[in-house]
């Protein structure tokens, strides 16, 4: 298989772990990988094998209005058109919406090229203006094959846009994770004996940590053995220290930044915590759950009712609950039996959303619908 995937960057971000994890896993089946970027390859977060290619438009850049806009996505589609010409993919996977327009518009009219776009949101929590919404809607009918992350997503797709073909294809876990920089071991913050609260996301708006700190300073007296970690970057950061500091919890709420050892986190903590206003498919979830914690979520659009299977390994809350979220909360702070009959319920994850188990249905977008069909012929007659 020669295959091209086609990203922003792999700066640090949910979509951008998958591409890299996923490009590193097809590589070590022998497969030619080749991952292209808009951005620097100095930005980069995650870490690709030495198996696999990589390729920069160095055409990052936003801002400066409409006409900006669309002269900057001009560019970017004739980069990778000449991309294209030159690596000669049997198919280029694009990962996010703004890659799936660019590839759709440098693909068309190129012989022997299978296109595949993925949607890593759920579109109509992060809407993109008259414009955008325009071009994706008929971008994607110019695509093979639209991946959708979950039901809803694929659903919404099918009504509003023109893409011919939207599978179901969850993201995939690994495990053990991988590390690299930087590594911040969590003695840095957790004394040790502390239980740990954790969430993990970047810090923006739609991950709503100020509702969680705000909850956790509630349940702070109850619980004086229980810290709350917060991993991630981003613009709230000043924000969400002054609320940490205004209620007086310098001591029991830390925000140690990106980390490249995430996996160190998840398995110091003792219980996972995502309090979003809208997901796509949380990869973070998925990792925690791997890793054998217990999560409590609200059940917002989209991924955490795919994943927590309520009263099973975690439980959902009803969006924008912050009672049942705080109840939900102390119960499982207080109950360490609840939270290891979870725990065992929980890795079921590495099994569920295993890499081998995604990426056959990965390669089954990826064949032309004639070759999908004799490979689901061939399995039925097995």
């Amino acid at each position: 298989m020669q295959l091209l995937i086609y990203i922003h960057s792999l700066e640090n971000g949910g979509a951008e772990r998958v591409v890299a994890n996923l490009a590193n896993y097809w590589a070590s089946l022998g497969w030619a990988v080749t991952v292209v970027t808009v951005a620097s390859q100095v930005r980069d977060f995650y870490v690709l094998d030495a198996g696999v290619g990589r390729r920069c438009l160095d055409l990052a850049g936003q801002g400066g209005g409409l006409l900006a806009g669309v002269v900057r996505t001009a560019r970017r589609a004739r980069a990778l058109r000449r991309v294209l010409r030159e690596v000669q993919p049997t198919v280029a996977l694009s990962a996010m919406h703004t890659a799936n327009v660019v590839l759709a518009l440098a693909a068309r009219g190129l012989p022997g090229v299978r296109t595949v776009g993925s949607e890593h949101n759920f579109p109509p929590k992060a809407p993109m203006g008259m414009v955008w919404e325009t071009l994706r809607r008929h971008a994607y009918g110019h695509l093979h094959a639209v991946v959708a992350l979950t039901h809803e997503c694929a659903h919404w797709l099918e009504r509003h846009s023109h893409a011919r073909r939207v599978p179901v294809i969850p993201n995939p876990v690994v495990w053990p994770l991988s590390q690299h920089a930087p590594q911040v071991h969590p003695a840095t913050s957790c004394a040790p004996g502390r239980q740990i609260l954790l969430g993990v996301g970047r810090l923006s708006d739609e991950k709503n940590f100020t509702t969680l700190i705000a909850i956790f300073a509630r349940l702070a007296l109850l619980h004086p053995d229980w810290d709350l970690v917060i991993l991630g970057e981003g613009a709230q950061r000043a924000a969400l220290s002054a609320q940490v500091q205004a209620g007086g919890l310098g001591q029991r709420v830390f925000l140690p930044g990106s980390v490249g050892n995430v996996g160190d986190w998840y398995a110091r903590a003792s219980l996972y915590a995502m309090s979003s206003h809208f997901e796509g498919f949380p990869n973070t979830l998925v990792e925690a759950m791997a890793y054998g914690l217990p999560a409590v979520s609200f059940d917002c659009d989209t991924g955490p009712r795919d994943i927590i299977r309520h009263g099973v390994d975690g439980v959902l809350v009803a969006p924008g609950d912050v009672e049942g979220m705080t109840s939900a909360l102390d119960t499982l702070m207080r109950d360490s039996r609840a939270r290891a009959r979870f725990a065992r319920r929980a890795v079921d994850a590495r099994e569920r959303f295993s890499m081998e188990k995604i990426s056959r249905m990965w390669e089954t977008v990826f064949m032309p619908p004639t070759c999908t069909h004799r490979v689901e012929v061939d399995a039925h007659a097995e």
